[in-house]
């Protein structure tokens, strides 16, 4: 219990939480959660999906059943090593381009309202795949595990952190009462760094999806073809991108015609 409360403290605090409000989010008195925390209190079912809902994660991580992937951001431009798949090797140059398509997100959607930080896992999700489904290239070629709560790009904190009071500052608030990141850009997107193509896709996915709360766009990518399709905690292939029923299909039918 030690571990599951010190996982759950760190977590708190991560978020930027006090005792009394992750109290008040599950509906507990303070003293409680310092009883969990300090592995006095067992924590129940319902309590552990509530936290991780809270926390944007999965029940098995608080519980320590699965680990987070390892990520390595390349300095420079060098050919990766071949690696285990629980460790992501980024290429600067993905690197570069995460941070340009982020910020055009940012600049252009991010002071909405509804636009936190699980809201943009999955417009990240959706640029990234309808761009492969259309183009049958890689956009940003981000790696996206599947939660519960739907895609999630594994290497967002890392270059996030590279990104800090440079590029963007990070803001904790409350969006109807649930606590939500935000990210503010501290400068324009790089134009150059995108094309028309990518820009295209870009704008095509942030006027659908863009105006919807992370619960529905969380909702919407679990009946996405590629996410149906691949085991909880695994990593989603591309490729499955090309199976997806019509409701969610982006491939313009002359595409298919050879």
């Amino acid at each position: 219990m030690a571990t599951i409360g010190s996982k759950i403290k760190e977590l708190r605090e991560k978020a930027g939480l006090s005792q009394q409000r992750l109290a008040d989010l599950l509906n507990l008195k303070r003293p409680t959660i310092s009883q969990i925390e300090n592995g006095e209190r067992k924590i129940y079912a319902e309590e552990l999906c509530r936290l991780a809902e809270i926390f944007n994660t999965s029940a098995d991580r608080i519980l320590g059943l699965s680990k987070a992937p390892e990520v390595t951001l390349q300095k420079n431009e060098r050919k990766a090593s071949s690696r285990p798949a629980i460790r992501v090797n980024v290429p600067r140059r993905n690197i570069n381009k995460f941070k340009e398509v982020l910020l055009y997100i940012l600049n252009k959607v991010g002071s909405k309202r509804n636009i936190g930080e699980t809201v943009i896992y999955k417009l990240l999700y959706f640029i990234d795949f309808n761009f492969y489904e259309k183009y049958e290239e890689q956009l940003i070629g981000a790696t996206y595990i599947k939660n519960k709560y739907g895609p999630t790009p594994i290497e967002f904190q890392k270059i996030i952190e590279e990104m800090l009071d440079n590029d963007i500052i990070k803001v904790k608030s409350k969006y109807f009462k649930y606590p939500q990141t935000k990210y503010l850009p501290l400068r324009k997107e790089d134009g150059s760094k995108l094309d028309a193509r990518e820009l295209q896709v870009i704008d095509e996915v942030l006027n659908r999806l863009s105006d919807m709360t992370a619960a529905n766009i969380s909702e919407y990518s679990h009946y996405d073809v590629p996410w149906m399709t691949t085991e909880d905690g695994e990593k989603i292939e591309y490729e499955t991108v090309f199976y997806r029923t019509p409701a969610y299909s982006v491939r313009d039918q002359d595409d298919d015609i050879s």
